[in-house]
């Protein structure tokens, strides 16, 4: 992800921008390599990015956000105003949220009422080693986010388990890369309703 994303122009046939947000910092990651097969098989029209450098981002803490905040804050921020939807994958740690993500999710919340993730469509998923793929990272995700002001898309919704896979690459599977497809596509059909 570039450090300054740029407008997106629908009515000019511009490209759709959706950027991904993963909440594991570990390289190979299964979350990690959904995002990567979710770009990797978006619609043509739409440009899909992983975010990098969640890590660098300070703890959120009222007395560091200012108007000479940390530049990590405000590439995070620029880069998710700059899309039309935000798409998160995350595993889930100890039966919720990773610290890393929620971080991040506080951060775009600010100022209060018109942070960058304010009124931005958010698809939610992720997967994980318990039998029913995270489904409490889910819900305590998209519950952060509906809080934070971005509009939480229901319909964008894959829980998988990671022993489901059954050895296989995540990109072996059709089943998982089609409703990945889809999430993106429901995601952007989501943004431009909000648009309209």
């Amino acid at each position: 992800m570039t450090d300054n994303a740029t407008d997106t122009n629908k009515a000019s046939g511009a490209t759709a921008k959706v950027l991904v947000l993963v909440g594991s910092l570990r390289r190979d990651s299964v979350n990690r390599v959904l995002a990567q097969v979710a770009a990797d098989n978006a619609p043509a029209s739409v440009e899909v990015a992983l975010y990098s450098g969640l890590e660098k981002l300070p703890f959120y803490n009222e007395d560091l956000d200012t108007d000479q905040v940390d530049e990590t804050v405000t590439r995070l921020r620029d880069a998710v105003a700059g899309v039309d939807a935000l798409l998160i994958a995350t595993p889930e740690y100890n039966g919720t949220i990773p610290a890393v993500l929620k971080n991040a999710i506080d951060w775009l919340s600010r100022p209060y009422g018109s942070g960058a993730i304010s009124g931005k469509p958010v698809g939610v998923l992720g997967a994980a080693l318990a039998q029913y793929g995270g489904k409490w990272s889910h819900a305590d995700t998209a519950r952060s986010v509906g809080i934070a002001g971005g509009k939480v898309v229901e319909d964008v919704d894959l829980h998988l388990a990671i022993g489901s896979l059954e050895g296989r690459a995540v990109a072996d599977v059709p089943e998982v890369v089609e409703t990945l497809r889809a999430a993106v596509a429901i995601l952007v059909d989501h943004a431009v309703t909000v648009d309209a």
